[in-house]
């Protein structure tokens, strides 16, 4: 039977999740003061939705997402090819033993929010919700 770490079942540790957020703010920060030396880059509009960092604090992924959602690929193209002056301007505003890798994927949260709410519109799936909350038996049976 293979050992499990107290981490794989729980999710991410305070420490990852602080680490991270701390991430997030200053590449952010960075992003929209237009710290790194790319006119393209420094054009775009980026949020910097969230920023998970491995157990061992050397790998950040940022998950970004272009203002409107326009140029989703562009911006990674931009990001990727800018990651070393980014980490490098990152590491400069923490207080970490090594500066992480950072690694960018578009943030998909906005789509499936959409995507829920269209779901959550649909007249069939309005109903179901409309009987559940009248109080209808969710097997169909009585007591």
């Amino acid at each position: 039977m293979a050992k499990q770490t107290h981490h794989s079942a729980r999710g991410p540790s305070q420490r990852q999740l602080r680490v991270g957020e701390l991430i997030r703010r200053s590449l952010s920060d960075i992003l929209t003061r237009g710290d790194i030396h790319d006119p393209d880059l420094n054009r775009m509009s980026i949020t910097v939705g969230e920023v998970r960092t491995s157990p061992d604090l050397k790998v950040a992924t940022a998950f970004v997402l272009p203002l409107g959602g326009k140029d989703k690929e562009q911006a990674l193209l931009l990001l990727r090819q800018n990651r070393y002056e980014i980490r490098r301007a990152v590491a400069k505003t923490l207080a970490l033993k090594y500066a992480p890798e950072i690694r960018f994927l578009i943030d998909e949260t906005f789509d499936q929010m959409d995507e829920t709410r269209r779901i959550l519109e649909q007249d069939a799936v309005r109903r179901d919700i409309e009987n559940d909350s009248d109080g209808g038996d969710a097997d169909g049976g009585g007591e």
